[in-house]
């Protein structure tokens, strides 16, 4: 097949895509050549070429009903995942109790004083989360731990639907709702959703809904979406400033609104000054960020080549790269929205904490809505190439992001679903489990680990047997297979005594390996 010069594909693959809603269909006069300058004449192109490379977008109940069912599957997915691992009392960290202790507080209109972070720790002085007052009037209405799980699934659901919605705009019905249920499967969404709630819950809608609303040029909506990330956690203001960058650099022609871009990346970077610098320690029990000491600045500074080596020094990090870019369908790199992802990934792979590198956990959520806001944007791009190999690429490039996000899929804690003897299974402790939580009265104050934690914070005090200067508790719960410890104390009651020192302990419960010591009145 003959084509055209390259100055002749692209305006064909700009004419024959709806690269941008807002850009008017040329007139009549645009087609008539400039005075002096010869028309060029139209090199063919074939029907196949046009159809493929510019899918109709659809309209009406055809526009929705793909993305809508996608997000309700993974709605229900996420939740019944939830579900199953609550019921199976499998906790992987303290995180869900702390939130939870947390939720509680803001729905009594107290301050977020978390005591399983130590006696009178306000977490503000840990991260800086002030958005999260909004768990306040939904743990009021149902005081539960699970209740933030739940929210988190939801409000991940939302941000499938908000991706697929757009994937649909711009690959059309079958292969928009595919990337959509990619999305809802990447590896950084579902280890999220097995790592139980954390504050980015409410990043990753925020994120996705300002992505979307850059990559179809409504700069004032991007803009207002994407603010309050600052009062998600202080290191997304960092993502907010090089949100705002890429929102300058997309809107500095043709726009009303080109500085907005560059307000909004001062915005950001103030925030993380002002979080960092001030509020935190202001308000840290330590008068310090306590996350600033895991990044060396100062090596960093003096050898500045580390800066780069220390982004790949580790296989983790390798992989976790190399999987945020196969999940983009490798067409993400040809777009600027994945600098977007650039903050994050700098922070954690500076670290000295490896728990940081790999992709699983819940540090990869947020580079989830980036990495297919990437590869939407990459496709369209593609389409407007004069390279005839990438124009044809990107017709497969979402093939590709759907391809590694299913084999991505077994590596992840989804996957127990698919197994009956798994995660479907009551566990073999349930019935301990639940003795020892009877055994605990309400409002009692308790000294535990990670165990049964979340467990406890709905109806008593809760404190974290690893912290110094707790005052004694009622209670003090061991959990020795499930609690972190290696090993475990042998004697609940005398481990007590030994920390609380003046108080007497009795063990009450000995059973499935929970061991529980009550504190004798004297």
């Amino acid at each position: 097949m003959a084509h055209g010069p390259p100055w002749h594909d692209a305006r064909v693959a700009d004419d024959e895509v709806a690269l941008d809603e807002h850009t008017p269909p040329p007139t009549d006069a645009d087609q008539v050549p400039p005075a002096g300058r010869p028309e060029r004449p139209a090199a063919p192109v074939s029907a196949r070429e046009t159809i493929t490379l510019a899918p109709t977008t659809p309209t009406g109940t055809a526009a929705w009903c793909g993305p809508a069912v996608v997000a309700v599957l993974a709605a229900a997915t996420y939740v019944v995942f939830s579900l199953l691992q609550w019921r199976r009392f499998e906790v992987p960290s303290w995180d869900l109790g702390i939130f939870t202790q947390l939720a509680r507080r803001y729905a009594a209109l107290d301050a977020p004083v978390v005591t399983i972070k130590g006696d009178g720790y306000n977490l503000l002085g840990d991260h800086f989360h002030p958005l999260l007052v909004a768990l306040g009037p939904v743990y009021a209405l149902s005081p539960h731990a699970l209740t933030l799980l739940i929210a988190q699934d939801l409000l991940f659901a939302a941000s499938v639907y908000v991706v697929a919605r757009h994937a649909v705009r711009v690959l059309g019905a079958l292969q928009g709702t595919l990337v959509g249920a990619a999305y809802a499967v990447s590896f950084g969404i579902v280890g999220a959703v097995a790592a139980q709630f954390h504050e980015i819950a409410f990043a990753v809608p925020l994120l996705a809904i300002a992505l979307v609303a850059l990559l179809r040029g409504r700069w004032l909506a991007a803009a207002l979406w994407v603010a309050p990330l600052v009062f998600v956690k202080e290191d997304l203001g960092l993502t907010v400033a090089v949100f705002g960058l890429v929102m300058w650099w997309r809107a500095r022609h043709g726009s009303d609104r080109p500085r907005l871009g560059l307000w909004l990346a001062g915005w950001g970077f103030g925030w993380v000054v002002l979080s960092t610098a001030v509020l935190i320690p202001l308000l840290s029990t330590r008068d310090q960020w306590d996350y600033g000491s895991r990044i060396d600045f100062a090596g960093i500074a003096t050898h500045p080549w580390t800066a780069v080596t220390l982004l790949v020094d580790d296989g983790r990090k390798v992989l976790t790269l190399l999987v945020l870019l196969g999940i983009t369908g490798l067409i993400g790199a040809r777009s600027p929205v994945l600098l977007i992802a650039v903050p994050t990934i700098v922070w954690r792979f500076w670290a000295d904490n490896d728990s940081y590198y790999g992709f699983t956990w819940h540090y990869s959520a947020v580079l989830m809505p980036i990495a297919f806001a990437a590869l939407l944007d990459g496709v369209l791009l593609a389409r407007r190439s004069p390279r005839e190999w990438l124009r044809r690429y990107s017709m497969a490039a979402a093939a590709v992001a759907v391809a590694v996000a299913v084999l991505m899929v077994p590596r992840l804690d989804i996957a127990r679903l698919g197994r009956p003897a798994d995660l479907w299974a009551h566990s073999t402790r349930e019935a301990e489990s639940r003795a020892v939580l009877a055994a605990i009265p309400d409002d009692a104050s308790v000294e535990t680990d990670i165990g049964l934690m979340s467990y406890l914070v709905d109806r008593t005090d809760v404190f974290y047997v690893g912290n110094e200067g707790n005052p004694a508790p009622d209670f003090l719960l061991i959990d020795a297979y499930n609690g972190g410890w290696n090993p475990a104390p042998v004697d609940a009651a005398a481990y007590a005594q030994e920390r609380h020192p003046g108080s007497t302990y009795t063990l009450v419960y000995d059973a499935g390996g929970y061991q529980l010591a009550q504190r004798v009145a004297g």
